[in-house]
């Protein structure tokens, strides 16, 4: 069997965010790549404007006048963390970890489970928004 060489930082650097997050789908080739790329969907949709990011050694960021949410994926869930969750309102109960920080709040989406989609988009516009209005200041 042969030892897979390390990827040449130089080469992963030359990449694009959007390009690295297109290779994290790939390589999740189970319902967690699945997940993770419907959720990038709906981030797009929600906010065509919004600039993808590549930070943490491999973590896809969405932002737009600051940090939006992040896609991180583990064995039994894609975790969708919102940097300042804590002040957005939401009526659609979404956010179902980390509820006890101060700022942030996340949604951990498990196999087969279903996206709200319209509350999803409805959660990242007002990230947005909330962003903006702090931009202005």
């Amino acid at each position: 069997m042969k030892k897979s060489e390390p990827q040449d930082s130089n080469q992963q650097e030359s990449k694009s965010p959007s390009q690295l997050i297109d290779e994290r789908i790939e390589e999740l080739d189970d319902w967690r790549g699945e997940m993770l790329g419907r959720l990038r969907a709906l981030v797009r949709e929600a906010d065509p404007d919004v600039v993808e990011e590549w930070k943490w050694r491999g973590v896809p960021v969405w932002s737009h006048d600051g940090l939006i949410c992040t896609g991180e994926t583990y064995k039994s869930v894609v975790k969708m963390t919102f940097a300042k969750g804590a002040t957005l309102a939401d009526p659609s109960g979404l956010f179902n970890s980390s509820l006890d920080g101060n700022t942030r709040r996340a949604i951990d989406f498990r196999e087969g489970e279903r996206i709200n989609e319209d509350a999803l988009k409805a959660l990242i516009r007002a990230a947005v928004t909330l962003n903006q209005s702090k931009a202005r200041r």
